[in-house]
C-alpha cells in the first residue's frame, strides 16, 4: 500500500497495521465492478462502517449494474455516500473529505491537499478500503486475512466478473443520443434572449 501523501511511499500493511482511518473512498478509474462487489461482500450485514465511506463507481453502466444486483443496498445498509459515476474524490473536485481527515483510497495518487485540506491519505485495493471501513482503521495482516478468507475467498469466481459493455443491450447508444428537449435553450446559457445586449 502506499502511505501518506506520495503514491511512491510504499510501505508493507504491517508497517502501517493501528493507523485510524476517518474516510474511505472506493472509486475512481482504477476500479473494476469486481472491486465494488467484492468491498459489498465484505461489508454485507456488518451495520454501519466506522467513519465516512465514499462509493463512486467509474461508469454509469457500472452503477446501473451494481444497483441490479443489490450491491449499492449492502453499501445503503453500511450508511456509504454513493457519488455520481466519475472521479468525484480522486480529483478532489467534485467533493472533498473534512480538513485534515485520515483517508483510505482505491485512487492512484495521494498528493499533498489533493483530497482535501491538510488530508493524509493511504493507497490500496477496494478490498483492503472494505476492511479499513469496517474497522475503522488500517488491519492487521491476520485480521485482514480473517476477513478475506471468509467473506471474498469463496466468492471469488462470482465477484470478479468482469462488466462486459460490449453485451449490454443498447451499449452503442448509450450516451450517444441526447433528446433536443433536454437540451439548454441558447438564451437559458446566456441568461438573456438571443439578440440582446
Amino acid at each position: 500500500m502506499a502511505a501518506p501523501n506520495d503514491p511512491d511511499n510504499v510501505k508493507l500493511m504491517s508497517e502501517c497495521a493501528g493507523d485510524k482511518v476517518d474516510e474511505v473512498f472506493i472509486g475512481s478509474c482504477m476500479t473494476n465492478i469486481g472491486h465494488y462487489r467484492a468491498a459489498a461482500k465484505i461489508l454485507e450485514g456488518a451495520g454501519t462502517v466506522k467513519g465516512r465511506l465514499w462509493i463512486c463507481p467509474p461508469t454509469r453502466m457500472d452503477e446501473e449494474q451494481l444497483k441490479e444486483e443489490g450491491v449499492y443496498a449492502t453499501f445503503a445498509g453500511a450508511g456509504a455516500r454513493t457519488e455520481m459515476p466519475g472521479c468525484s474524490l480522486c480529483m478532489g473536485n467534485q467533493a472533498r473529505v473534512e480538513d485534515n481527515a485520515t483517508v483510505f483510497s482505491t485512487s492512484t495518487r495521494n498528493f499533498n491537499n489533493r483530497m482535501g485540506k491538510g488530508a493524509q491519505v493511504y493507497l490500496g485495493s477496494a478490498e483492503l478500503a472494505a476492511v479499513c471501513a469496517l474497522l475503522g482503521k488500517i488491519p492487521t495482516v491476520e485480521e485482514y486475512h480473517a476477513i478475506v478468507s471468509e467473506k471474498i475467498d469463496p466468492f471469488k469466481g462470482d465477484l470478479y466478473r468482469y462488466l462486459n459493455f460490449n453485451e449490454i443491450d443498447g451499449f452503442e447508444d448509450e450516451g450517444r443520443v441526447i433528446a433536443l428537449e433536454d437540451m439548454p435553450k441558447i438564451e437559458d446559457l446566456l441568461g438573456m434572449p438571443v439578440g440582446a445586449k
